[in-house]
């Protein structure tokens, strides 16, 4: 069970590089205002979500104990992440306040995930 726990962590930090980068990317593109969600970032958050989600129902079947209040703040804030990339996802020019959200959000999921004990 150990071994398929860790084959998806391994998949939900790619898809959490995935999102982060593709954010990354689109940097330079805010400042001269066009700027858009790329499907690297839609896949990604894809990605987060369904290793997500497979993960604490690993960890509950090998009954280790998930903190379910840090697992619902992560969720919350992909499903935020999630809707504003998919909504936005085919417009050509997307406002640099909404991207700054998204890459706002996944930076705090990320730290929600390694600092929050």
């Amino acid at each position: 069970m150990d071994v398929l726990i860790n084959i998806f962590v391994a998949l939900h930090i790619i898809g959490i590089a995935s999102l982060l980068g593709g954010f990354l990317v689109q940097m330079k593109a805010m400042r001269e205002g066009t700027a858009r969600m790329t499907p690297p970032m839609l896949h990604g958050a894809l990605t987060m979500l369904v290793t997500g989600i497979l993960l604490v129902g690993l960890n509950q079947a090998d009954d280790q104990e998930v903190n379910n209040l840090k697992i619902g703040v992560k969720l919350a804030l992909l499903v935020v992440i999630l809707g504003l990339v998919y909504v936005k996802r085919d417009d050509e020019k997307v406002d640099a306040k909404l991207l700054g959200t998204v890459g706002l959000l996944t930076v705090a999921n990320i730290f929600i995930a390694t600092v929050w004990t």
